[in-house]
This record gives C-alpha cells, structure tokens and sequence, in this order.
C-alpha cells in the first residue's frame, strides 16, 4: 500500500512543485488568500473535485469534495503567509539581504502545507478508486491559521459536522507525530481615544491616548503573577499616537494575544485584561474600545489515531536529503546561536528518544523519525 501511494504522489510531484513555488511567490496574509485559494481551486477542479466557495462567508475558504458515498475523509490546506518577513530563495541570513523584513513571506510554510495536503488528498482518492473502496474525499481550504484562526469561523459554521477523519500536517525541524494538546487563545485590539493639546503649553487640556495605552501595559505586565502559570500573553503597538512628543497623543491601539491550557482559562485572563483597559482608560479619562479579533480552542489530540499515524510513518520511513540539502541547511544552521538551536532540540524523555536522539547527534536534517511520545 504505501509503495502504491508513493508511486501515485511521485507521479505527480511537478506538478505540486510548481504550485507550492506559486504559493510562495504569491503570500497573502490573513483572509487576503485570494489568488492563492484560487491556484489551490484551480488544481481541485482539474483532478475532478467539485469546489463550494465562500464557506462560513470568508471569500477564501473553500472545501473541495470527490464521490459521494462512504466515509467523508477530510484533509486541511493551509496557505496563507505571515507579513514583515522576506521572500527571497537562497537568503541564509538577514544581514545580507536589505529587504529582510518588509514583505510577506511563508514563514511557517503555509505554501508546503497546503500543497502537500492537496497532494495527500488527490493520492488517497486514487488509491482508494484502483482499491475499489468508496470514500468521500475533501480538501478544506483554510484561510487565515496565522492570527485569524479561519478554520473557527467554518467549524462555527458547521463546515467539519459530518467528517469521519481529519487529517493535517505541518512543516517542522522533526518529523513527528504530536501527540501533546495545544494552547488555546484569544486576540484582540484596544483601542484608546484622548484629546490632543500642546504638551508644554496646556498640557492640562489634553487627555493622552498613550499614557492610557502604557498604563494599560503594565497593568497587564502586573497581573502576570496573578494567573496560572502555564499561561502566556503578549502585546504589539499597532499605533503610538504619532510622531510629536510636544504634542498630547490623542489616539493609540495595541494588540494583545493571549494564550491559556484551556478555553475557559484564556477566556477569563481576557476578561481581567479587559478590566485593566478599562482602568487605564478611567485614570486618563480617555475612551476604550476593544476590537475582538480572534480565538480558537486549545487542540486535544486523538490518541489512537495518532499512535496509528506514527506507525505509518516510521513505515513509510523519514525524507532523505542530498548534498545541496545539507550544504544549504548547513548554513542555515550556522546562522543560529547555540541558544536558538538549543530550543530546536525536542527534549528526549524516554530510553528510546535518547537512543535515537543520540544517534543523530550533529545533524542538520532529519532524516530520521522521532519516537512517538504524548509529552511532545
């Protein structure tokens, strides 16, 4: 079976080259996936799938659908790039390149993502028709995983309800099966408004947007020792009030992402977050306004069904890479501190994590698979 599988993916690997290039080159950020939903579609409708567009009313989801009887097997694209990064190929460090961080790019590898599931969804209906087996096959495109969480939105709208299994991978320095739950999170945007005035002239007529922003900070910096300690949040400026220190910042915004184990628990640091805005904007005597921007729920594992993926996977056996691979993870690899590369490192915990861990010891490239472990 997976020689078969192989033969029928490697049969067609062009052509899933040239669309994750594509997807590369085109990098659209958060719910702007526009041309790169549509290259994905385009693929979909040549190998026969039928597409259904505008799912959960974002013009960049989709889902595309192959047979109509037995069970509904479900793969998830993602294709969406993150901003402020670079695109340039063959750039091993920032330093060289002066445009580093002023485009879009594919930081996290959304273009591998959602073409290798496409890949994985076009096999998986070929080997299931030369079997005879009947199936449903589709291919969610789901938009916006970086900072929009899409795939929310289509569960909200029912988009999952009827699926047997769901399958999703993503690019990564080990190849692995997770088998540990993920954070859940909320991000919002707070928005202060004052009134300008001249700082040195009448200072007292104005009522700053900044001060209120800054107040809000570090009273959420201080509420840091009053939630679970498993708990992360973060804030970005999005707006300091302007240029001008002589003149009352009368507008301000910043951007909090907050991280929890649990929904419930995100949900109440959110709210204590909440307040402490309210509080800044009552010191200041400014006005607040929250922009909800985004949640999803922490990812719970399937035991069994990740046990069976790792079997399959250490079956299938791990990439193997040739000289110009390593040459060019070798430096790469030399562009890290030994802290970065530290923190690369998947903490072994068992005998046989150790063994294998060990093993490998110096490589830049996986071509092995870790142990499967419900710790990582």
């Amino acid at each position: 079976m997976f020689k078969t599988i192989e033969t029928l993916i490697e049969n067609k690997k062009e052509s899933y080259f040239t669309l994750s290039d594509r997807i590369w080159d085109i990098a659209e950020t958060k719910f702007h996936e526009r041309e790169s939903a549509k290259t994905i579609m385009a693929v979909l409708k040549e190998e026969g799938f039928s597409i259904e567009t505008n799912i959960a009313d974002i013009d960049t989801a989709f889902i595309a659908t192959y047979g109509s009887k037995g069970p509904v097997i479900g793969f998830l694209g993602e294709y969406d790039a993150l901003p402020e990064l670079n695109q340039k190929s063959g750039v091993t460090k920032k330093e060289t390149d002066p445009s580093f961080g002023t485009t879009n790019g594919h930081g996290c590898g959304h273009n591998l993502l959602g073409t290798a599931s496409l890949a994985a969804a076009i096999a998986t209906r070929d080997y299931l028709k030369e079997q005879n087996i009947d199936a449903q096959i589709r291919y969610y495109g789901c938009p916006a995983e970086e900072g929009g969480s899409g795939k929310t939105y289509m569960a909200r709208a029912h988009a999952f309800d009827d699926l047997d299994m769901a399958i999703c991978w993503h690019p990564g320095t080990d190849n692995a099966i997770i088998g540990s739950p993920t954070l859940a999170n909320i991000q919002a945007v707070f928005e202060f408004k004052g009134k300008s005035s001249h700082a040195a002239n009448s200072p007292d007529m104005g009522r700053s947007a900044l001060d209120a922003m800054e107040l809000m900070n570090v009273g959420a910096n201080y509420l840091r020792e009053h939630v679970t300690s498993e708990a992360r949040y973060h804030y970005a400026v999005l707006d300091g009030g302007g240029m001008q220190p002589s003149v009352v910042q009368a507008h301000s915004k910043v951007l909090y992402l907050i991280r929890a184990p649990k929904g419930y628990q995100v949900k109440e640091i959110y709210d204590r977050i909440c307040k402490v805005a309210e509080g800044a904007a009552l010191m200041t005597e400014t006005q607040m306004t929250v922009h909800f921007d985004k949640a999803c729920s922490n990812y719970m594992p399937n035991k069994v069904y990740s046990k069976l993926m790792a079997e399959c996977m250490s079956k299938v056996g791990a990439p193997q890479f040739d000289d110009t691979d390593i040459a060019f993870a070798k430096e790469l690899h030399a562009s890290l501190s030994e802290e970065d590369k530290k923190f690369m490192m998947v903490p072994p915990v068992t005998p046989i994590e150790k063994q294998v861990l060990a093993a490998n010891q110096g490589k830049v490239l996986a071509d092995y698979i870790y142990p499967y472990n419900e710790a990582h």
